[in-house]
């Protein structure tokens, strides 16, 4: 891996050379190993918090893992083009507009003892503009080299907050041309219930039953990208301790290698579905 500014790693995008880089504010992270037709995310991945806001933080190291998505880019580490946040979201959030991606409260709780000054929401900002500029490289990439593509944008979500049943995968789709695609997703969602988890976690997996997919990573593509799906695909946080903040790799490791055929393999069918 290298640090790469911006514009370097835009370059790179547009010359089609293959690299692992990391920005140069170490902001978030991009590997292309290969050109092809899909994509996957994890904007949510991200735990870093710049030391300058620490002290004017309410809330703690816990309070902001909780509500961060760990080891969602360890699950699609094995695809060929992985783009993933290394900033808590706490900071700015890659997955609201911008005019909302600098919280002042947080579920619920006042976040900042003193309102965060406007210099520091601008230094937040400006890496959430560099992601997006490139996210609209890589995309206008795929689609001039592929004509469409597909972009798996993970998540996770904390399960036992909710008091009813909630399924192990929920697939966010209320934002994307579910006429156009809908037979995308309903194959995406079987493949999805078919993994197997090691203790007997159920194998569930639903469309709009925990949350709709209406973050801002989804928009952005699918309002600038015609011919580009977006799947928000979230998993219920099976593979962690919520309260004791311990994670289980063994169940990490499980996802991630049934991704690696599964997720291929979708992609592969969406290619051949939509290509002319």
């Amino acid at each position: 891996m290298e640090k790469l500014s911006v514009q370097q790693i835009i370059e790179c995008i547009n010359s089609e050379q293959c690299f692992h880089a990391v920005a140069e504010d170490y902001s978030f992270t991009l590997k292309i190993d290969e050109y092809v037709p899909y994509a996957c995310a994890a904007v949510h991945d991200g735990h870093q918090f710049r030391k300058d806001l620490w002290d004017n933080c309410l809330h703690s190291e816990y309070d902001r893992w909780y509500e961060e998505d760990p080891e969602t880019k360890n699950m699609i580490i094995s695809h060929p083009i992985v783009i993933a946040g290394c900033n808590s979201r706490f900071e700015y959030d890659l997955n609201r507009d911008p005019e909302n991606a600098v919280f002042d409260t947080a579920w619920g709780k006042q976040l900042w003892k003193n309102p965060l000054p406007e210099l520091e929401k601008a230094k937040s900002l400006k890496k959430h503009q560099s992601f997006y500029n490139v996210v609209e490289t890589l995309i206008s990439k795929l689609e001039e080299k592929f004509g469409v593509c597909v972009v798996y944008d993970m998540h996770s979500y904390n399960w036992k907050r909710w008091d009813r049943e909630v399924p192990t995968w929920n697939l966010g789709t209320s934002n994307i041309d579910n006429d156009r695609f809908g037979d995308e997703v309903g194959r995406w969602r079987s493949y999805l219930e078919s993994i197997k988890f090691p203790h007997n976690i159920k194998q569930t997996a639903k469309v709009n039953d925990t949350f709709q997919g209406n973050g801002y990573f989804l928009k952005f593509i699918t309002n600038n990208f015609k011919n580009t799906l977006v799947l928000a695909t979230e998993i219920a946080k099976v593979y962690c301790d919520e309260y004791q903040q311990i994670i289980y790799p063994e169940v990490v490791s499980t996802v991630e290698e049934q991704l690696k055929i599964l997720l291929p393999k979708h992609a592969a069918e969406f290619y051949k579905n939509f290509k002319n």
